[in-house]
């Protein structure tokens, strides 16, 4: 077991960076780009060139731009055989690394040996025009080109260079010097990127019945069963009960579907004719675009589809047209569902699919992502470690991601995104990842970017318009044991724009109507929202940068549901925590009726005889009680975001053999002693859990004995004691028999014995059906 890390360790900070370049008034910033420091850059915009000299013999050149500011150089790419090039490329250089007064931008011929210099422009850098969105973009020049000397040379070229900062609209896509080292056709891997998820949506199959199939072999009885196969999702229904030519279901198959439709549904009519044998009897192909869209439960018209079936000829299959069997369905996108793609636990969107029924929109969250300290090397490059650090936020259908900054452990990033905000109990999601693919690591199929660490916030615990700037820990779990990979500096702000709506939404179910008229079972939806992962995966993959697989896996949490020896003990000390309070409240009031405290105990019995004989007064009471909690807690109430805890984890306290069990694969990889090890472990915590579960099963079953007559001398008892209490509570007013009861509990231990109460031990001789198990 490791050595728990000290608590500052992993602690949140707060930090006061100089945010938007100015400071901040209370709570309340002074410039509208607020939330990040300010990062000032020389931009240099290459547009194009024109009457630019021949260079070769066949009266053409191929030119290309190099933009040099001291040690940092950045180059267009180069055109063949073009006089008149067109670029468009922008170059910006961080004033922080800024090592010389003059900028140069120099023309070349692209040779196979040396490349021939063409003309350049120089700028002093003192003369250089500041630029402050929202100011127009700087409008491009033509300069003259000239040659080494400085006299004129042959062509022009149109530039456009000014001093600007992040907040600049070619900031994007700009080449950037502190990624010099990176190759030209790895550029678009550390380029900073806002993604939108598809559009996902839940696709209902309602298979009624089929008619009219054909098996080969008609002299037995087909066993039938539908296959729905949509990408890579296949579900099946039971065979059918009906074992004829014309079987029925109504049965649901639910698939997820992403917008826009790219794979058809086929669903197949199968014969179970052995056991691991099954014939095609027929195929029916639906595209998605066709499907009718249900925004509320009333149901739909069902359709009947031709089962088409396809025959061998000359060894290929070919559509048999003769006769057709059918199929009846009632098939439907669910627009009125929330597709779950994260836990419902910290999810960043409850919407149903179909826009028309979204609310609107109660506030903005901004985000300013700062930058990171400390941050653990990743990867080893000329022997040496290094990380080439970016971060990925997501909340709702939006994801960002910062620029990658390259071989940096403090990197800034200094970049703010804005999210529109319909629900406050939603939580967003930030991850740091290190990116793998800047130096052709995608030549090796296999490399995965390198999880740094997650932040989680939740809007429900931030006060409206207060900035809050804060560094949170960057913790993973590691089969070794949790490690500290750094720190993230964020600052965050929502802003409510309907207080009123937002109040009234914490009335409201969190999830769309269609959950609770039509629910999902659990089973259904820990399905499809992996279905739904993977499709997210899948399309968000195809970007440009890609967001890979793996960070949208860690983002959404796609492990989540595995098993974990240390999830599941960090699970029962945070029951344990949750029935702490009970367990105080019946210390101290087992503490009252011993006397511990005599003149706490005297109050009580003063406030027991008010409240029963003016028992219109216990209602009010206990709501001023928790009232007066809540005020006296106000003064304590968390001023700064969660983090994530490593006490509440148990990380720090996690067994090597419970994290390697942790981390194995599914199905397991481990050898067979091991993995038996493992079972006989698991076998003993079912067996205690399986002694609980019995004696809570027997507990119920007393209950029920009182009145079944198996013990028919405890029943006659049990039933002559409620026909006497009956009687008494009805000739004696309900206010004496209160009193009486409360005043025998509240008695002086001097009128007590240790032996157990009456009842409970007339509940413990009531008989159960443990001993009918086997």
């Amino acid at each position: 077991m490791q050595k728990p890390p000290p608590p500052a360790e992993f602690a949140l900070k707060e930090t006061k960076p100089q945010l938007g370049g100015g400071s901040v008034i209370g709570d309340k910033l002074t410039c509208a780009y607020d939330l990040v420091e300010q990062m000032h850059y020389l931009y240099v915009r290459v547009v194009k060139a024109k009457d630019l000299p021949p260079k070769d013999v066949t009266g053409s050149c191929d030119p290309y731009v190099e933009v040099k500011l001291g040690n940092y150089k950045g180059v267009t790419k180069h055109f063949e055989k073009k006089t008149n090039p067109v670029w468009n490329q922008v170059f910006a250089f961080s004033k922080e690394r800024l090592q010389a007064s003059l900028l140069e931008v120099v023309v070349k011929d692209k040779d196979f040996v040396v490349d021939d210099f063409m003309g350049k422009v120089t700028f002093d850098l003192h003369e250089v025009p500041r630029r402050v969105p929202p100011d127009s973009p700087l409008a491009p020049q033509w300069y003259r080109l000239v040659d080494k000397k400085g006299d004129k040379a042959k062509g022009e070229l149109m530039l456009a260079v000014w001093m600007g900062t992040q907040a600049d609209e070619a900031f994007p896509d700009a080449w950037h010097s502190d990624a010099a080292s990176v190759a030209i056709e790895h550029i678009t891997h550390i380029r900073s990127k806002v993604y939108l998820s598809p559009k996902l949506w839940y696709l209902r199959v309602n298979i009624i019945e089929a008619q009219d199939l054909v098996p080969s072999d008609k002299s037995r009885a087909p066993e039938v069963f539908i296959k729905g196969i949509l990408g890579n999702q296949a579900l099946r229904t039971r065979t059918s009960p009906i074992k004829s030519i014309h079987p029925m279901w109504n049965e649901d198959l639910m698939f997820v579907a992403a917008d826009p439709f790219e794979e058809p549904l086929v669903l197949t009519a199968e014969d179970r004719v052995a056991s691991n044998k099954d014939e095609v009897l027929g195929k029916c192909v639906i595209a998605l675009p066709n499907v009718q869209r249900r925004l509320d439960h009333k149901p739909i018209t069902s359709r009947w589809y031709n089962l088409e079936k396809h025959v061998l000829v000359d060894g290929e299959l070919k559509k048999e047209t003769k006769f057709s069997s059918r199929i009846h369905l009632r098939i439907c996108l669910e627009g009125g569902y929330h597709v779950f793609d994260e836990s419902t636990q910290y999810s960043s969107d409850f919407r149903p699919t179909a826009k028309q029924l979204w609310k609107p929109s109660i506030g903005i969250l901004e985000v300013g992502i700062l930058s990171a300290q400390g941050l653990a090397p990743m990867k080893t490059k000329d022997d040496r470690g290094t990380t080439d650090a970016y971060c990925v936020a997501k909340f709702g259908r939006k994801w960002v991601r910062t620029r990658t900054i390259v071989d940096n452990f403090n990197p800034k990033w200094n970049e703010q995104y804005i999210f529109e905000v319909f629900d406050p109990c939603t939580v967003i999601t930030l991850g740091v990842f290190d990116n793998c693919h800047l130096h052709g690591g995608d030549k090796n199929g296999g490399t995965k970017d390198q999880i740094i660490g997650k932040v989680r916030i939740r809007l429900s615990i931030l006060e409206s318009d207060r900035v809050y700037t804060h560094s949170y820990p960057l913790v993973v779990l590691q089969p070794k044991g949790v490690k500290k990979m750094g720190e993230i500096q964020l600052a965050v702000r929502f802003t409510c724009s309907t207080l009123v709506n937002m109040m009234y939404l914490y009335s409201q179910p969190y999830l769309p109507k269609m959950h609770y008229i039509h629910p999902l079972s659990v089973i259904q939806v820990d399905s499809l929202r992996h279905q739904a992962v993977q499709l997210l995966s899948v399309r968000l993959g195809r970007a440009e940068p890609p967001l890979r697989k793996e960070v949208v896996g860690y983002l959404l949490d796609v492990d989540s549901h595995m098993w974990s020896m240390r999830r599941s003990k960090a699970n029962f000390f945070r029951i344990m925590g949750v029935l702490g309070g009970m367990i105080a409240v019946g210390k101290w009031f087992h503490n009252i009726c011993h006397w511990k405290n005599p003149l706490t105990t005297i109050l009580i019995h003063i406030l027991f005889v008010i409240l029963v004989l003016f028992p219109e007064l216990i209602l009010p009471t206990i709501l001023l009680y928790l009232f007066l909690i809540a005020l006296w807690n106000f003064r304590w109430r968390p001023r700064h975001p969660p983090h994530m805890d490593i006490q509440l984890s148990h990380a720090h306290a996690a067994h090597p053999d419970e994290l390697d069990e942790e981390f194995d694969t599914f199905p397991t990889s481990k050898p067979s002693d091991l993995v038996r090890m493992r079972y006989d472990r698991l076998r003993s915590i079912a067996g205690r859990i399986q002694t609980v579960a019995g004696d809570i099963a027997t507990q119920g079953e007393r209950f029920q004995s009182l009145l079944n007559w198996r013990d028919p001398r405890t029943t006659t008892l049990f039933a002559g004691a409620c026909l006497v209490g009956a009687i008494v509570l009805y000739i004696t007013p309900f206010q004496v028999i209160a009193l009486l009861a409360g005043l025998y509990i509240l008695r002086h231990p001097r009128f007590r014995q240790k032996l157990p109460f009456t009842p409970l031990n007339f509940f413990r001789r009531l008989p159960s059906r443990a001993d009918s198990m086997l």
